[in-house]
């Protein structure tokens, strides 16, 4: 959190395997708006399905995004909330249980189950992430979403931890700190993306948010309004542009502009007569070629990575049937991330999820925003939400202990008065 000439400011920082992006938002009066006031990205180099393979280039990357979201929002950056991906995060559902200490439920009460509830065995040399609860349950009341202030015996609860590398995560900790930046904490991509781009009415009726980056895929499956799984999948967009490259033989930067501008995920969209310049190597003649061709290329890989996570969605929905628990998408699929800003990918997607699916951009937000609607900045944003809140819930905390810290000073005050 950064205070400046009385601003409340959060800085999102995601490094990626396609880019690097800084966002500085202005936490405002209405709780639900975070106002963008600085953009910074740049290209990535040095990072590859979201780990660090060359710590130096990464480190000149974060530098230059972080200086044009300072130069822009007119601040010195000094901590960031950071996004973190990558094929070695894992989740998990886990239950814990207490007797309730008094004759109703206090918020410690909360904390002590939640703790319970964590206190389980995870995968060797990974450290939990994050610790989400979905339900509470008290005595035979199922299904409840804040149980403080009610009565009963005994008290359930159902989280699910996201858990990630303890060497992974502590790299891109290092290449972030190498900047002279603190990171208030670390946040799973997939994570942050559903907090920019979901309603809640998505959450309780069930839904997929898949974040489709450069080098990985992240899936996160709400049902009843709440996290039932995360999953990354090292596979995305980068594989479509290596399909490019080679079946045209063109440069792996000139395929991902042919993908960008002239890609079609959908090769029946495409007009017959359309063609497009095709750069070549070796400093050979360019060609034209049908876009037809192009999409030809695109449709069947975005295909494939659309099926693996359709298969993901089907593996969990019958663990969730076994279990009891609601499991439909009745909200369907929300795509969103850089890769799923492609002509013809949600008609695609509906051919294989079989339900609706919409390509989504950031909500909630107010001022650069010309810059950030899209679904490139989904990620970044929703790292920006999620510091919001936890300034918010902090800010509560301060307030209640200060409350109470007055409250003991007057009894103090009386008492002295008295005696």
């Amino acid at each position: 959190m950064i205070k400046f000439r009385d601003r409340k400011l959060v800085v999102g920082l995601e490094i990626g395997t396609s880019k690097v992006c800084a966002l500085v938002g202005e936490v405002l009066s209405d709780d639900s708006i975070v106002n963008i006031i600085g953009v910074g990205d740049c290209p990535s180099r040095g990072m590859d399905k979201g780990g660090v393979n060359d710590l130096e280039l990464v480190v000149k990357c974060v530098h230059r995004a972080i200086d044009q979201a300072e130069m822009m929002a007119d601040c010195h950056i000094s901590s960031v909330y950071l996004a973190l991906s990558g094929q070695h995060i894992r989740c998990q559902n886990e239950i814990g249980m207490v007797p309730v200490s008094e004759e109703e439920v206090t918020q410690e009460d909360v904390e002590i189950v939640v703790h319970t509830a964590k206190s389980v065995r995870i995968c060797d040399e990974h450290r939990i992430l994050h610790v989400i609860p979905q339900e509470y349950a008290i005595d035979y009341q199922e299904g409840i979403k804040n149980p403080v202030g009610l009565s009963g015996l005994r008290m359930q609860a159902k989280v699910h931890l996201i858990t990630c590398h303890n060497d992974m995560a502590k790299n891109i900790i290092k290449a972030t700190e190498r900047c002279g930046l603190k990171v208030d904490q670390l946040i799973f991509s997939g994570l942050a993306a559903s907090y920019a781009v979901l309603t809640e009415d998505e959450r309780e009726l069930g839904v997929c948010v898949v974040d489709i980056g450069g080098g990985t895929m992240d899936i996160t499956i709400y049902t009843d309004g709440a996290l039932r799984d995360t999953t990354v999948i090292p596979y995305a967009g980068k594989v479509v542009t290596s399909d490019i490259a080679y079946a045209l033989g063109t440069p792996p930067l000139d395929a991902e502009m042919l993908k960008i501008k002239h890609g079609c995920a959908l090769e029946s969209m495409v007009k017959k007569d359309e063609n497009v310049v095709v750069p070549s190597v070796g400093g050979r003649p360019a060609r034209n070629v049908q876009k037809q061709t192009l999409a030809g290329v695109i449709e069947p890989r975005y295909t494939e990575l659309l099926t693996l996570v359709n298969d993901r969605i089907l593996q969990l929905q019958e663990q969730l049937r076994q279990q009891g628990v609601k499991y439909h998408l009745a909200a369907g699929v929300v795509l969103t991330g850089g890769a799923a800003q492609i002509d013809g990918l949600s008609t695609c997607a509906q051919q294989v999820f079989h339900t609706q699916v919409r390509i989504a951009q950031p909500l909630n937000i107010t001022g650069l925003t010309d810059y950030t609607e899209k679904p490139y900045y989904s990620t970044v944003i929703g790292l920006l939400h999620y510091g919001k809140e936890c300034y918010l819930h902090n800010k509560t905390e301060i307030e209640k202990h200060t409350a109470v810290s007055n409250w003991l000073k007057r009894i103090h005050s009386w008492l002295r008065k008295e005696f």
